[in-house]
């Protein structure tokens, strides 16, 4: 994303995050047809929440907003850093060798487990202007665009667990004090 249409760190309004439980996290978020100053405020508070949370990357509905858009600040496996915004995401490719590797959630504060995930993806949409636009990750940044694309079709990354870590995962959950 190109300087002009970053928000700038401070630009936003810090909201709460949505933890597990919430049903808001398990719909599916509506499209945005509106794009305008609302939408931009949107994007600036989802950033100014995700870096105050110390994340990597932030769905709308992880704030209570039930909208398809997401927010990435994330670096590659190359340590190239990715930040930007994507509107009405689609993920449409993910695809690549399947790797394990540690993953966590704002919306699961202090779990992390293996979590398989595609090591490439493709996510289509557009800006906050509503311009076309194509994000393509390797690596972590992969995971990051899958994750986050989970998020707005009402998915956890534990929904993609298997086996005996799917089952400590939810007993994490179970026992966590965020947990509703």
């Amino acid at each position: 994303m190109d300087a002009e249409h970053r928000p700038a760190r401070g630009a936003g309004t810090v909201r709460p995050i949505r933890y597990m439980g919430d049903p808001v996290l398990r719909s599916e978020g509506d499209k945005v047809r509106s794009f305008d100053a609302n939408l931009r405020r949107l994007v600036e508070d989802m950033f100014a929440s995700m870096y105050a949370a110390d994340g990597a990357g932030l769905a709308a509905n992880q704030i209570g907003v039930s909208l398809q858009v997401f927010v990435y600040d994330c670096a590659d496996d190359a340590g190239r850093r990715h930040v930007g915004h994507v509107v009405n995401p689609v993920l449409v490719a993910a695809d690549g060798e399947t790797l394990d590797a540690d993953e966590g959630c704002l919306s699961l504060p202090g779990l992390r487990f293996a979590t398989p995930r595609h090591a490439h993806a493709v996510v289509e949409g557009v800006d906050m202007a509503g311009k076309p636009l194509r994000v393509e990750g390797n690596g972590y940044f992969a995971r990051c665009l899958q994750h986050e694309s989970g998020h707005l079709k009402g998915q956890l990354y534990v929904d993609t667990l298997k086996g005996a870590t799917r089952k400590e995962a939810l007993r994490a959950v179970r026992s966590a004090t965020w947990s509703s």
